[in-house]
C-alpha cells in the first residue's frame, strides 16, 4: 500500500470548518514536496483541543485513493 507523511499544523477553527462541511478535502505537501490532497472527514479523529499539529502517514490503495491516515 501507497504511503506518504505530511506535516499538518491547523487551528482548532480550521478544523471547525471540516467539520461544518464547509471543506471537502485537505491539499497539502509531502516531506519530499509532493502536493497531495486527502478528505477532510479523515481528520476527526484526530482533532484536539487545540486542532490537528504533528506528523502524519497518509495511506493510498492501488488506484491512488485515500485509505487512512496515521500519526507517526
Amino acid at each position: 500500500m501507497p504511503s506518504v507523511d505530511i506535516t499538518l499544523d491547523l487551528s482548532l477553527d480550521q478544523c471547525r470548518s471540516y467539520y461544518a462541511g464547509a471543506v471537502e478535502s485537505i491539499q497539502t505537501y509531502t516531506l519530499d514536496g509532493r502536493r497531495v490532497r486527502f478528505p477532510a472527514r479523515a481528520l476527526h479523529r484526530l482533532v484536539s483541543h487545540d486542532g490537528v499539529h504533528g506528523r502524519f502517514r497518509l495511506y493510498f490503495d492501488g488506484g491512488g485513493r485515500f485509505t487512512a491516515i496515521v500519526p507517526l
